[in-house]
């Protein structure tokens, strides 16, 4: 079965719950897996960059993969986030994390080093030969410095067998119309971008990785169930309703906005790890009177 029918609809990047004293919650973790879980998400995926991967050490990126999955119980498909800009090492990892009960890899294309095209179609090319599971791609220009481009996207995509997909988060609409234009039939394409769900998969795309579903799940699920029915006058209300919390989760970094929404919602403390510090009270007011405007859950 391919990713595109397996991974269609919503999946959730999830945060990482931190206690006070900054150690993982993983209570809150599970809390968090049945919240979104129970209001429609179609798939979760773990240690993505939302999870502030960065300030995890190697322990504990695999107690949360062995705890997500196991908490899951197959309820959804789970993808893993392995990615780095030390491609030797982002294959070694390919080797050691525990991804039997995974469903994909998801790697981000290598962030400060800026690689050439070539650079980056090899990167993903020697990973994909050591994942275990089907690669997804993930271009966030904003984030690594680099774009990789339509045309290094359709060449990984046709030419290197175990990459399946691509999480496309560049809010280039027409990089992303020249993928979807000429993309393998069974490969999966995502917007990486809350903003921007609904346009895209009015464009083509199969759904979206999306940071706004740890906190409005229900809202947005749905939106993107509509948008992929082809209701888009259903969708555009749910998508208009979302348009200031997904402003607010990206107002001062990413997670600090979700991470303020899911504590007001009362499934996790509001602790990131440095260099992230939680959103200012200006903005975390915002925030409550957000989910009392338009009730947002």
């Amino acid at each position: 079965m391919s990713l595109r029918t397996q991974l269609t609809g919503t999946g959730v990047a999830l945060v990482t719950p931190f206690k006070a004293n900054t150690e993982v919650d993983f209570d809150a973790l599970g809390k968090l897996i049945d919240h979104v879980i129970g209001h429609g998400v179609e798939y979760l995926i773990s240690l993505g960059t939302t999870g502030e991967t960065p300030t995890l050490d190697t322990e504990e990126k695999l107690d949360i993969i062995h705890y997500t999955i196991e908490h899951v119980k197959e309820r959804v498909p789970v993808v893993v986030g392995v990615g780095g800009n030390n491609t030797r090492e982002v294959m070694e990892n390919l080797q050691q994390y525990p991804l039997d009960k995974a469903t994909a890899v998801l790697s981000a294309s290598p962030y400060y080093n800026k690689p050439s095209q070539e650079g980056i179609f090899q990167h993903y090319k020697n990973i994909a030969s050591a994942s275990p599971k089907p690669l997804i791609l993930y271009n966030v220009p904003g984030r690594t410095g680099s774009n990789m481009t339509a045309e290094t996207t359709l060449r990984l995509a046709k030419e290197v067998e175990n990459i399946a997909g691509m999480k496309e988060a560049s809010g280039n609409m027409v990089q992303c119309m020249h993928i979807l234009k000429e993309r393998p039939d069974d490969f999966l394409v995502v917007s990486g971008d809350d903003h921007l769900t609904l346009p895209l998969i009015a464009c083509g795309m199969d759904g979206v990785i999306s940071v706004a579903a740890n906190c409005f799940p229900t809202v947005f699920s749905e939106m993107v169930r509509c948008c992929l029915k082809g209701d888009f006058e259903s969708a555009r209300s749910m998508h208009y309703q979302c348009l200031v919390g997904n402003d607010l989760l990206f107002a001062e970094n990413n997670p600090a906005g979700v991470k303020a929404f899911l504590t007001e919602l009362g499934i996790i403390e509001n602790i990131l790890r440095l260099p992230l510090v939680p959103l200012s009270e200006k903005w975390h007011q915002q925030v409550k009177d957000c989910l009392v405007k338009y009730n947002l859950k």
